[in-house]
């Protein structure tokens, strides 16, 4: 549940229309599907992998620390507050208003509505670990079943649904036009590594996260290449691309009114179980942060009631709500994906370098096909990063001029743990 609720957020919901947008055929806006699921495993293997050799609090913090040093870290942690994190929980709480104020026409603008979204969610997550994860096994629940629902129905009546169909002529495909549907597709898969910043609190990190991530993410690659399917087979490319809604409309074509509001109710509710697992996993990012003298102190103090990091949780929540009303889902889309597979492939070489190291440790799990599966890993993120560069370069800018910031602001943290050091 914590891995696949790490990555169902919004993005299926919403993102294929946004993948017809750059491929206009069937068999790429599906294929697009498949090649990022493709990437997805590869990532599975390579985070168990990291997950049996480095169960520490923290997750992919940690094994870029040990990896490289403080400096690549810190940088991770940095953009994760401030870029990665942040600007997702962010874009999938636009994707729930839009959803709600679809079912209940509100003279509310969506930021704001996204904006008492993630506040409600810090609260529930600053009370204690079980409510925060209790709401987010509920909401998982009801996201995996809204999934089926539509894949099911949209299966079982598509040939009458298709029959009304908008057809019209595809709009030509071209290399960067499909690199440009990566980016999409890619921020829809993203999130397997949010499980991982748990793993010291997990009872057998070794053998339970490994499990959890290669079963988690084969079970969203099912699920998200059957929901691309039924969109684009009731919708048809044309109207696919047209839509803001298209799970909504495509459940509209196949039981009318009731089938839509059904859909968008169920959207709209499970799309909190991605921000609810974002406040449950990421602060303690922040917290490993503060822990090795990296961040304010403040961070790292659990509270002695509830046992959370509460100014960690306070602080993505805050982040997150900046993010939501200070760009569009499109804009946020491209500079969260741009700056998070920088660190994903940082992530991938990481395994290399513990491999080298200690070649004859005896782990729960290794990666299978490893170099080869890991190399790929590695190649798909660096081409992700270069498409969404090369398609959205000023959203790209945005997020890496975030990214450098960072560096004086770690010296600046550096600089202070050596003074406040015993000599």
């Amino acid at each position: 549940m914590l891995v696949m609720g790490g990555i169902i957020g919004a993005g299926i919901f919403v993102n294929p229309a946004e993948v017809a947008r750059h491929v206009g055929t069937p068999v790429l806006i599906v294929g697009v599907w498949v090649a990022g699921g493709l990437v997805a495993l590869a990532a599975s293997f390579v985070y168990a992998e990291l997950a049996a050799r480095r169960p520490e609090v923290g997750g992919q913090y940690a094994y870029l620390r040990d990896a490289y040093g403080p400096l690549p870290a810190f940088l991770y942690g940095w953009a994760l507050l401030l870029v990665i994190q942040s600007g997702g929980m962010a874009a999938v709480a636009i994707t729930f208003a839009r959803y709600l104020l679809e079912l209940v026409p509100l003279a509310v603008p969506e930021a704001a509505v996204a904006v008492v979204t993630l506040a409600l969610l810090t609260l529930i997550n600053c009370i204690g670990v079980k409510a925060g994860s209790n709401v987010q096994s509920f909401l998982m629940v009801l996201k995996i079943a809204a999934i089926l629902a539509l894949v099911a129905l949209g299966f079982w009546f598509a040939p009458e649904a298709s029959a009304t169909k908008n057809v019209g002529p595809a709009p030509a495909t071209t290399l960067a036009g499909v690199g440009a549907a990566l980016t999409p597709v890619m921020f829809s898969y993203g999130g397997w590594q949010t499980a991982s910043f748990c793993a010291g609190e997990m009872r057998d990190p070794r053998r339970d996260l490994a499990r959890g991530l290669l079963l988690g993410v084969a079970g969203v690659v099912i699920l998200y290449t059957a929901v691309a399917f039924v969109c684009v087979d009731v919708l048809g490319p044309v109207a696919l691309s047209a839509s803001t809604t298209p799970a909504s409309d495509a459940m509209r074509l196949v039981l009318g009114t009731p089938g839509a509001t059904f859909i968008a109710l169920a959207i709209a509710v499970s799309t909190l179980g991605f921000l609810s697992q974002g406040m449950l996993t990421a602060p303690r990012v922040y917290f490993a942060m503060a822990e090795d003298g990296l961040f304010f102190k403040s961070v790292a103090r659990v509270h002695p009631v509830s046992r959370v990091p509460l100014v960690a949780i306070l602080l993505q929540g805050i982040a997150a709500a900046v993010i939501a009303l200070s760009g569009t889902y499109g804009q946020i889309l491209s500079y969260v994906v741009s700056v998070d597979f920088i660190f994903f492939g940082l992530t991938g070489a990481a395994l290399f370098v513990f491999r080298r190291r200690d070649p004859d440790a005896k782990v729960f799990f290794e990666a299978p096909a490893h170099p080869l599966t890991t190399g790929l890993f590695v190649a798909a993120c660096a081409i992700i990063v270069i498409a969404t560069v090369w398609t959205s370069p000023v959203n790209s800018l945005i997020g890496y001029a975030i990214l450098l910031a960072g560096v004086p602001a770690c010296l600046y943290w550096q600089a202070k743990k050596r003074r406040s050091s015993p000599a």
